[in-house]
């Protein structure tokens, strides 16, 4: 839908929910509980453990939960972050979490073309400050859509051994990162590795096979509600050994689109690692091509 001013408008409402039982025994949460519910209905966040911004809320008869929503709004052509709309909520810890949130996409939205952005969702762990940058972590992983394709997404750029940094080595060890630069951890792959100033950064992604949320400029599309739920589960460690049984899934209008069950999100370097923060960071790296909201 388009707003009053004609811009376009990306309306979603977000649900984090507990998925599994931690395997460090440290969650205060039953297996499968809900651990919190955001519906946007009204503005006492601080009071539900957000911090770190606000969403803005909008009335919106099409709500799928109440009757209002949170709006992302890029104001101006090039704009990489939009006016309001982040946060971070502060969790208990936990080894296995499931994201879910509905999203809608206004008649004129434009996807970045790249291959990459925005960014949208993302989970922290408690081996970070709790107000610690997303791109550079010890571990993040994200949830989002790039140019219409669901996928998940890992990164651990404090965890690179500069030592032994190469990009096309296959060889892993415990003392290194799993998203990249320090080889192949899970048999998914070198992931990315780049430089940027005095760190490096590094990338693992999954991806769906297909587009599932094209524009709605392309032709037979029309504007809806869409259901999108992601789960990470932590790799065990045992004895100083990491297990490749880390789980990463992603739906798509209740479709498992993405399931995998043998990733390795953390190492034995970090046997005590958990998720502890939800990052919601709307990013639009390229910088977007008109004003536009998510």
């Amino acid at each position: 839908m388009l707003n009053r001013t004609g811009r376009l408008v990306v309306l979603l409402t977000c649900a984090v929910a507990v998925s599994g039982p931690s395997h460090a025994q440290q969650t205060q949460a039953s297996p499968g509980s809900l651990l919190v519910h955001e519906s946007f209905e009204d503005t006492a966040f601080a009071s539900r453990g957000w911090c770190d911004g606000a969403p803005v809320i909008i009335e919106d008869p099409t709500a799928p939960d109440g009757s209002r929503v949170a709006l992302w709004h890029w104001f101006q052509t090039g704009a990489i972050s939009p006016d309001g709309g982040g946060g971070r909520l502060r969790l208990p810890a936990l080894d296995d979490v499931t994201i879910g949130y509905r999203l809608r996409l206004s008649d004129d939205w434009t996807w970045t073309g790249r291959g990459y952005h925005p960014h949208s969702f993302s989970l922290l762990t408690n081996l970070d400050p709790e107000y610690v940058g997303p791109a550079f972590t010890h571990l993040t992983t994200y949830a989002e859509v790039v140019d219409g394709i669901p996928r998940l997404a890992l990164r651990d750029g404090r965890n690179v051994d500069p030592d032994h940094v190469d990009p096309t080595e296959p060889m892993w060890s415990e003392d290194a990162a799993v998203a990249g630069c320090n080889g192949d951890t899970d048999g998914h792959g070198l992931g990315d590795c780049y430089r940027s100033g005095e760190n490096w950064f590094n990338g693992k992604i999954w991806r769906a096979d297909r587009v599932l949320l094209p524009s709605p400029t392309a032709p037979n599309q029309v504007p809806a509600w869409h259901e999108i739920r992601a789960r990470f589960r932590l790799n065990s460690v045992a004895d100083g050994v990491t297990h490749r049984d880390g789980v990463l899934q992603m739906w798509f209008d209740r479709e498992l689109i993405i399931d995998v069950q043998d990733a390795v999100l953390r190492s034995a370097r970090h046997p005590h690692m958990l998720f502890n923060q939800l990052f919601v960071g709307p990013y639009y790296g390229p910088g977007v091509p008109h004003p536009q909201s998510m």
